[in-house]
C-alpha cells in the first residue's frame, strides 16, 4: 500500500517537474524575443533628451525597456525554481520518513539525498541572521557604526561623497543607478504581489513609483546590503515599510509592515538661555511646520535663568492667541546653562501615560514636515533610535556676498556643497522614545555647558542592543551663528575652536577666495588695464 502511494507520489512529482521545465523553456524563449511594444520608461533618474540626442535617447529607452522586461521574466523564473525546490524538498522529506521506518521501496534508495550545509538558500539565510538587519549589535565606539544613505527617486543623500564631493546628487555610476532601480522595482513587485494582497484583504491598491517616499541603505562588506523603503499608504499618516536584504545575491524579503503614525506624538525639547531673536526664528518655523502642517507635536522649552524669560513667555502666548495651539510646556531652571541637563529635565517632565517620541533639538535648527515623518518612521520603542545627520549652513554673509540682499531663511535651506556640509561629527539632534531614554540612563548630568553630553548618550546606545539609525536628513538644517572662542582657553583648545569656526564659516574654496582676495583683485585690475590698451 505504502509502495503504491510512493510510486504515485513520484509520478505526480515527475509530471510537475516536466511541466515546470516546459514553463521555464517557454519563458526563456519569450525572454530572448525583444519587445517592440513596451514603452515603459526607467523608474529612476530618467532625463529628457535634446533634439541632437533624440536618436541615442530612443535607443537607450528601448534598451532599458528590454532590460526591465527580461528582469521581470527572470523574477518569474526564480519563483518557478523556488516552487520546484519546494516540491523536491517534499519528496525528500517523504523518502526520509519512509527510510526511518525501514519501508523504503527498492529502487528509490538512489533518490534519497540528505541536505547539506552548502545549500545556497541556507547560506543566504545565515548571512541575513549575522547582519545587523532585524536587531542591533553591540559596537565598541562611534567609529564602528555603518551609517545609512538616504535616497529618493532622483537623488542620493550621502556622507561619503567620493570624488564629486556632492552631499546630494544623482548617481553617476550606472551600477549604482541599476542597484537602486532594481530595489524599488522589487519592492513594488512585493507590494503588488498576490501574497501581499492576501495579507491586506479588503485593500485593492496598486502601488506605483510615485508612492515611493524615500529609502535608507547601507552595506556590510562581509554580509550584504540592507534597504529600508517607505511608501505612501491609504492616508496622509499611513505608510508601508519594506526591509529588503541583498546577501551578495538576490534580494530577500525581511518584512513588510503597514505603519500608522497618527498616534505618534513628538515632544520637541529645546534647552534655552537668552537668544531671544533665535527663539523667535525657531518659533516661526515651528508654527509653519508643526502647527500648520503636522499638528501632532508638543513643544517643551527648558529655560535657564530669569533674564528674558518674560519675553519667551510672550512669544509662546502670542503663538497661542494667533493659532489656538496650546501644546506648550515652559520650564524654568535657576541653574548655570547645561544642554544635557535641560534635555534631561524636559524628557522627564512628560506626565502623560503615552510613551512619547522625543526630539532633542536646538534653537538654531530648522526642520521640515518630511523630517518629522522620518523621525516617526526611524525610531521604534525598544528596537531602534534615530540619529540624523543634519546639514550645517555656512555664513550667509560670505556665500551670498555678491547679493544685494540676503535670501530668506527658507531660500537658504538648499543642500549643496557651496551652501554647507553634512555635520557628521554632531550627535545632538536625535529622535528616541522616552522609555528608551529612561532605560539607557539619560544624559550625564555632571557635564556643564555645551558639548560631550550628546556623544556620551550616543555611545550608550551603541553599546546596547538597540539599532542606531544614522543617516543624512534632507529636512534638518543647522543655521549659521556667530561662534566665539574665549580668551581664557588654553592655546591648543583655542586653536581647535578657531578651526571649527573656520570650517563652519565657508567652504574651502570660499575661504581661499577670502584669503587671496587682494591677489585676485590685482589680477583682475591688471587684466582690465590690458583690455583698455
Amino acid at each position: 500500500m505504502l509502495r503504491r502511494w510512493l510510486l504515485a507520489l513520484m509520478a505526480r512529482v515527475g509530471l510537475i517537474t516536466l511541466g515546470l521545465c516546459c514553463s521555464l523553456l517557454l519563458l526563456y524563449l519569450l525572454a530572448c524575443k525583444p519587445s517592440s511594444h513596451s514603452k515603459r520608461p526607467s523608474l529612476l533618474w530618467s532625463g529628457g533628451a535634446t533634439s541632437k540626442e533624440g536618436y541615442m535617447a530612443l535607443l537607450q529607452e528601448r534598451e532599458d525597456s528590454h532590460r526591465h522586461y527580461v528582469s521581470s521574466l527572470m523574477k518569474q523564473i526564480g519563483e518557478l525554481k523556488e516552487a520546484l525546490e519546494e516540491r523536491t524538498q517534499q519528496l525528500q522529506e517523504s523518502l526520509e520518513k519512509a527510510k526511518s521506518k525501514g519501508i523504503l521501496p527498492q529502487g528509490l534508495e538512489s533518490l534519497h539525498k540528505t541536505p547539506t550545509k552548502s545549500d545556497l538558500k541556507e547560506f543566504f539565510r545565515s548571512q541575513l541572521n549575522q547582519a545587523e538587519v532585524s536587531s542591533g549589535v553591540e559596537l565598541p565606539n562611534e567609529y564602528a557604526l555603518i551609517p545609512f544613505e538616504t535616497f529618493t527617486l532622483q537623488t542620493v543623500y550621502q556622507l561619503e561623497t567620493g570624488l564629486t564631493k556632492h552631499p546630494a546628487e544623482r548617481p553617476v555610476r550606472r551600477d549604482r543607478r541599476d542597484e537602486l532601480t532594481g530595489t524599488v522595482e522589487t519592492a513594488l513587485h512585493v507590494l503588488n504581489g498576490p501574497q501581499q494582497q492576501a495579507d491586506n484583504s479588503g485593500r485593492k491598491r496598486t502601488y506605483s513609483p510615485s508612492d515611493f517616499v524615500q529609502g535608507l541603505t547601507r552595506t556590510e562588506r562581509t554580509r550584504g546590503t540592507v534597504y529600508e523603503l517607505t511608501f505612501k499608504g491609504d492616508g496622509p499618516q499611513d505608510f508601508s515599510q519594506l526591509v529588503l536584504f541583498r546577501p551578495f545575491g538576490p534580494l530577500m524579503k525581511v518584512k513588510s509592515d503597514s505603519v500608522n503614525t497618527r498616534s505618534i506624538i513628538i515632544n520637541i525639547i529645546v534647552p534655552l538661555s537668552g537668544r531671544l531673536d533665535a527663539f523667535r526664528q525657531f518659533v516661526n518655523n515651528f508654527r509653519e511646520v508643526c502647527i500648520q502642517q503636522d499638528g501632532r507635536v508638543h513643544l517643551t522649552v527648558v529655560y535657564f535663568g530669569r533674564d528674558q524669560i518674560d519675553q519667551v513667555k510672550a512669544v509662546l502666548d502670542q503663538t497661542t492667541r494667533e493659532t489656538r495651539f496650546r501644546s506648550f510646556t515652559l520650564i524654568q531652571v535657576n541653574e548655570e546653562f547645561s544642554r544635557g541637563r535641560g534635555l534631561d529635565v524636559g524628557a522627564r517632565a512628560w506626565r502623560q501615560r503615552q510613551n512619547v517620541l522625543l526630539f532633542f533639538c536646538d534653537v538654531d535648527i530648522q526642520f521640515t514636515a518630511d523630517f518629522l515623518t522620518s523621525c516617526r518612521m526611524n525610531a521604534e520603542a525598544g528596537k531602534k533610535v534615530y540619529y540624523p545627520v543634519l546639514f550645517s549652513l555656512y555664513n550667509p554673509s560670505v556665500i551670498y556676498s555678491n547679493h544685494t540682499l540676503l535670501p530668506s531663511i527658507k531660500q537658504q535651506l538648499v543642500i549643496r556643497k557651496e551652501n554647507g556640509f553634512w555635520r557628521d561629527f554632531g550627535f545632538g539632534m536625535t529622535c528616541q522614545f522616552r522609555s528608551d531614554f529612561i532605560n539607557i540612563g539619560g544624559f550625564d548630568r555632571s557635564i556643564r555647558g555645551w558639548g560631550l553630553e550628546d556623544v556620551h548618550l550616543y555611545r550608550k546606545y551603541l553599546h546596547s542592543k538597540l539599532m542606531v539609525i544614522r543617516a543624512p536628513s534632507r529636512g534638518l538644517f543647522h543655521l549659521w551663528h556667530e561662534k566665539s572662542c574665549a580668551d581664557e582657553l588654553p592655546p591648543d583648545k583655542y586653536k581647535m575652536c578657531m578651526q571649527t569656526k573656520a570650517m563652519s564659516e565657508a567652504s574651502h574654496g570660499q575661504l581661499g577666495e577670502l584669503f587671496l582676495k587682494q591677489e585676485i583683485e590685482l589680477h583682475l585690475n591688471s587684466q582690465k588695464q590690458i583690455q583698455e590698451i
